[in-house]
């Protein structure tokens, strides 16, 4: 299957008072369409400039990047703004695009229905608790109809439970509509359990340092829930743990 996303030899440098700050190096990468790839590292390491990068919000000081296919980006932070219903929410990208038609409004309503939002099109985001608040923002992002979702981070704002069960409300999402993924973490259970594959950043200035594909044995339907039982899981953790701790020695 041919590369959606092709990353070549990315390299990126901020000009600051202090002097040139070197925060990617030589960073390539590529992703199958359909697959769900993790950039794992530690914080600081560059993880969400090359979210910025992939998305067009940073140039980048030099390298290549080749994207077949529109661009999602659902931020660490759910955004939703207040003042607004879950419903107008979730519509302002068209609205911001002038592409809030009669197919669309049918797709937003579908997704809202089959994920359990419906009921609460017209309610606020205060009413809502934080796992409902990050399903919104991503079917708000998958109301333009992306090919590629960008997650930074998207569950850190959650307590330890919440970020579990909404993981796996996210994916099931993702699988059922069936797009390219980029999430970034440095939550090592979180990247074998959502990811096909995991990229292994080092330190800053960041390059990948190994990346890893994820095959685990479960028995019923894959979720981030039933993938940490796998009895693979432990052996790909101590794996990942080992090379984040390196790059923290360096």
């Amino acid at each position: 299957m041919s590369s959606i996303v092709d990353v070549n030899n990315i390299n990126m440098t901020f000009y600051t008072l202090e002097g040139e700050l070197n925060v990617l190096k030589d960073l390539s990468f590529s992703l199958e369409e359909g697959k769900i790839l993790a950039l794992l590292g530690p914080s600081g390491s560059g993880k969400s400039t090359m979210l910025n990068i992939l998305s067009g919000l940073l140039k980048p000081t030099s390298g290549e990047i080749d994207i077949k296919g529109k661009i999602g980006y659902m931020f660490q932070r759910d955004n939703l703004l207040e003042w607004r219903t879950i419903m107008n929410n979730i519509t302002i990208g068209l609205e911001i695009q002038n592409k809030l038609n009669n197919e669309a409004m049918k797709k937003i309503e579908h997704l809202l229905r089959i994920y359990d939002l419906w009921d609460f099109r017209n309610n606020y985001p205060r009413e809502l608790s934080g796992g409902m608040r990050q399903r919104v923002a991503l079917i708000r992002t998958l109301s333009v109809d992306p090919d590629i979702l960008l997650l930074d981070e998207p569950f850190s704002a959650l307590d330890y439970q919440t970020r579990l069960l909404v993981s796996d409300d996210i994916y099931k999402i993702i699988q059922n509509e069936k797009k390219t993924t980029i999430l970034v973490t440095h939550d090592i259970s979180e990247a074998i359990s959502m990811a096909d594959s995991v990229a292994v950043l080092s330190r800053r200035p960041a390059n990948i340092k190994a990346i890893h594909d994820i095959n685990l044995t479960v028995k019923d339907e894959k979720t981030p829930l039933t993938a940490r039982k796998a009895p693979e899981f432990k052996d790909y953790f101590d794996t990942l743990w080992k090379e984040l701790d390196v790059n923290e020695k360096e």
